[in-house]
């Protein structure tokens, strides 16, 4: 042995010591936030730490000094719960999240929320908590970024060039959604996906002995996956050379089995659920330390060397950023016009959807019209080509809720096409990464977590369409998008009992009052096919958070706007339509009925020729509510208390709007198996029984 052998040997050495120090470091400042809050979970970053730690130190490529350089890898961090592990690692590498905010840990006003939320802490990318949600979203972020380097990517200039990784736990291989979207990500050959599973075998209340004794490697093999086991989660060599080999696997997402110890180190509840989802407690905290060789005091201690040797996070990101730059400057001058598109995708003031208000699709007036789902159809594909932001797909509906668009290809792997199979649909445009129709199969809730990930990613404007009875297989995800703001565009058709014989449970009933009870999402039901395009539009042009645009399978006339107002006042949530001086009545009505009440105002009338009605249109109520209330009281004024409402649904909220002393003509129970307009009839969705129901009022 030479001496410079001795030397490398040494220095592997004190390299490992320094190691073991930092994940120590990490362990103890997850462990001290938890208690000093007296609320969290110290058994995953016990347990975890080391895992972590391989991946950020040495394969994660981040700046933590720029959160959102574009070329990033992506980390997820699927086990939520865990979330302090999180915060002590951004803390640790340099991002803009101070230690006073680690003791902080689950204060009110704080950055570190009990759960990693989205855009309230620099360096996480998704919020997650609920299992299951995490894995399908880092789907979708491996989707984004294949379809943008197929898309950009030229030989010599691979500018979208990065892996994502999560970190999932025991109950997120249990949730439903993890296995629909691993089904998904293995036949789409995602290979830049990659996996370290935490399987420490205890949930929050028990052994996974007692609920999950399946072979995992076998289930995720057959996935499509691979998969590799690392029988001790201490062993930083072994995780290392184990994120190498499936950072070399190229056509397969990566499962990485690592068997850990919950809550590693403490003397009474290593192994133990009891380390889940409670502080250790002080003695116990105290006894953790004395176990792993840690001082009990100070808390939140950092140790000098660590401090120092975490400084070369911030320096290497931004090298790697610079050198990122420098190959951009030179893709753009090599290819000017795919780098000003992909530069229009990435600024996410446009998020890919500029010029969209500039496309306009006018229908005239019909009294057959079209449906609202054909006239979406016509929309899309109008607004596909100058937005190549806008990609998205259906739970295998394209054909009924018209959300195919033409030409544009289907986004599978490459292989894909050449794979032999008997192929069917539509092949136009290809079968490739690059295209722009995503199949994901009858899997709505992975479905919404993936488009979730989608938009999360940055410059993509994601959209999923379903029938609107089955928006409730992928209400969680819904949720998750309004929470984290996403600009996620759903198209739910088949939107009441009128779509017929397929009966009560493909009947929407209650899902129009559920979907309005989510917080910042925004529902659109549009009347008539100058409506849609309106909703689109402003679909478009909303960053912020999600739409859900309600539309119908039968076809509704389209209003006469030389007659009527315009559909702009779609943008307003509720307009007057049409309305006589001085009303006496107002009749209220969305989606396909509002052409009910607009021949009711007509029979009223003809009626009682001095009665003045007036028809106002309420297509959102969230953007209704968002008016000023000068506004909101000049379509409904206060004066004016006989009010009708009409819609094919739950009365549940319509109260507010119709006050103590109107009415609403509802669906309050589940349907029939029956032809559409002969349930109509039957539930009383007819003009005389509009017109009977208004008189009664007066």
């Amino acid at each position: 042995m030479n001496a410079n052998a001795k030397v490398i040997m040494k220095s592997a050495k004190e390299k490992e010591q320094l190691d073991l120090l930092a994940i120590n470091t990490l362990r103890f400042l997850s462990v001290d936030a938890i208690q000093a809050a007296n609320s969290g979970h110290p058994g995953l970053p016990l347990g975890a730490a080391p895992m972590a730690y391989v991946l950020w130190s040495h394969f994660l490529r981040h700046n933590p000094k720029n959160p959102q350089w574009f070329n990033r890898d992506r980390f997820i961090l699927s086990a939520g719960h865990g979330s302090t592990l999180l915060y002590s690692l951004l803390h640790l590498t340099g991002y803009d999240l101070s230690l006073d905010e680690l003791k902080r840990f689950r204060q009110l006003g704080s950055l570190t929320a009990g759960h990693p939320e989205y855009k309230l802490t620099p360096g996480v990318e998704m919020t997650t908590g609920p299992l299951g949600q995490g894995f399908a979203n880092g789907v979708g972020m491996a989707m984004a970024e294949a379809y943008l380097a197929a898309r950009y990517n030229r030989p010599g200039f691979e500018v979208i060039n990065h892996h994502t990784y999560a970190l999932v736990s025991d109950g997120d291989l249990m949730e439903g959604v993890a296995a629909e979207a691993a089904s998904l990500a293995g036949h789409l050959k995602l290979g830049k996906l990659i996996y370290l599973y935490d399987d420490n075998r205890i949930t929050l209340s028990a052994s996974t002995l007692l609920s999950f004794s399946e072979d995992k490697s076998m289930r995720f093999t057959a996935y499509g996956w691979h998969v590799q086991t690392v029988e001790d989660g201490n062993d930083t060599q072994a995780m290392s050379a184990a994120i190498q080999v499936a950072r070399q696997e190229k056509e397969r997402p990566s499962l990485i089995m690592i068997r850990t110890r919950i809550g590693y180190g403490s003397p009474s509840k290593q192994n133990s659920f009891h380390a889940h989802g409670s502080p250790l407690g002080v003695e116990e905290v105290k006894k953790t330390k004395e176990n792993l060789g840690w001082p009990t005091t100070p808390l939140f201690h950092i140790p000098k060397e660590v401090e120092e040797y975490c400084q070369r996070f911030v320096d290497c990101g931004r090298q790697m950023e610079k050198e990122w730059s420098e190959l951009y400057t030179a893709y753009a001058k090599a290819y000017p016009a795919e780098a000003a598109e992909l530069q229009q995708l990435m600024d996410e003031k446009s998020r890919g959807s500029s010029g969209s208000s500039a496309i306009a699709c006018e229908f005239p007036a019909d009294p057959k019209g079209l449906s609202t789902r054909a006239a979406s159809g016509k929309i899309l594909n109008a607004l596909a080509p100058k937005l190549p932001g806008l990609l998205g797909g259906s739970c295998d509906l394209n054909s009924s809720t018209f959300t195919e668009i033409t030409n544009a290809g289907n986004f599978e792997h490459p292989l894909f096409a050449t794979s032999g199979l008997d192929l069917q649909g539509s092949a136009e445009g290809g079968w490739n990464y690059s295209c722009r129709n995503i199949h994901f199969g009858v899997r709505e809730h992975a479905m919404g977590s993936i488009l979730n990930g989608m938009a999360t990613y940055g410059s993509l404007r994601p959209f999923g369409a379903t029938f609107l009875s089955f928006s409730d297989y992928m209400r969680p995800a819904i949720r998750l998008a309004a929470l984290m703001h996403l600009p996620v565009i759903y198209v739910f058709t088949h939107d009441s009992v009128e779509l017929g014989e397929d009966g009560p449970t493909h009947q929407p009933i209650e899902h129009l009052a559920s979907l309005r009870s989510i917080p910042q999402l925004i529902v659109i039901r549009p009347c008539d096919a100058n409506e849609v395009a309106v909703a689109w539009s402003l679909a478009l042009e909303t960053k912020d958070r999600p739409v859900a645009l309600i539309l119908t399978r039968q076809n509704i006339p389209t209003i006469d706007r030389k007659l009527y107002a315009p559909a702009e006042g779609l943008r307003r949530g509720g307009y007057v339509l049409a309305t006589d001086e001085n009303p006496q009545l107002i009749l209220i009505a969305t989606g396909s009925e509002a052409s009910l009440i607009i021949a009711a105002k007509q029979q009223l009338q003809q009626q009682q020729q001095k009665l003045a009605v007036r028809v106002v249109l309420m297509p959102s109520w969230e953007l209704f509510e968002a008016q000023t209330q000068e506004y909101r009281d000049s379509v409904l004024p206060p004066s004016v208390e006989a009010r009708l409402a009409v819609e094919a649904g739950v009365s549940q909220g319509w109260g507010h709007y119709v006050g103590t002393k109107g009415d609403v003509i509802s669906i309050d129970h589940f349907g029939e198996s029956a032809p559409g307009p002969v349930l109509m009839r039957e539930y009383g969705f007819t003009v005389d029984n509009v017109c009977k129901r208004a008189l009664k009022l007066l």
